[in-house]
């Protein structure tokens, strides 16, 4: 959302003043604030409205209220990443990509303190199934990846293969052909002319 700095200081100032009273400023107090007429402080309160900014409740004096989907730059955290689906770790499933994330702070924190994110080159997927799991990987887990095409041998990876399924295994390369071999007994290994590599496993997140 392109916000000019003034109508960034409005949202900040906004947000504060329903933090500290529960409810928000005036027209006139945020013209006091920032100095300007109320004429001006209303064309950028009636902008960040349209642009979705802003929620106001008609005929409710003080009811003006960020939307909660807005992040601002004072907020950014970087705790948050994108759950970009689910992967196998039994039979591979069908590669899907979700618009959800996962947040590292709000996992451990109150209901009230989640927020939502951003993408960035670091990723989560939730696991389905136990083939991974002597690598400590259990079914429900969310692994984190780091965005990758290439990983080096014995490698956990997420692996997309040609039938367009993906799935989480160690990854070896043996004479022309890749081996993605499961971390449980009661699996077999999957031998493949050919899979892209989509991203390197390098954390487990697990909650009880």
């Amino acid at each position: 959302m392109n916000l000019t700095p003034k109508q960034q200081w409005i949202l900040k100032r906004i947000r504060d003043w329903r933090l500290a009273n529960g409810y928000s400023p005036t027209m006139q107090e945020l013209a006091d604030e920032l100095n300007v007429s109320k004429v001006t402080v209303f064309e950028h309160v009636e902008s960040l409205i349209k642009k979705g900014a802003l929620i106001r409740t008609p005929n409710k004096a003080r009811s003006l209220d960020i939307n909660p989907n807005l992040e601002l730059p004072d907020e950014q955290r970087h705790t948050r990443l994108p759950l970009v689906g689910a992967i196998a770790a039994g039979s591979p499933i069908e590669a899907v990509e979700d618009v959800e994330s996962i947040d590292l702070e709000a996992m451990f924190a109150q209901p009230s303190a989640r927020r939502t994110s951003r993408p960035t080159q670091v990723f989560a997927l939730k696991v389905r199934g136990d083939s991974m799991i002597d690598e400590h990987i259990r079914d429900g887990d969310f692994v984190v990846c780091q965005k990758a095409d290439t990983a080096r041998n014995g490698q956990t990876v997420v692996a997309l293969l040609e039938n367009g399924e993906a799935t989480l295994k160690k990854l070896y390369r043996e004479r022309g052909k890749f081996r993605l071999q499961p971390a449980n007994d009661k699996f077999e290994p999957i031998i493949v002319d050919h899979c892209q590599v989509q991203g390197v496993v390098i954390g487990v997140i697990r909650t009880y």
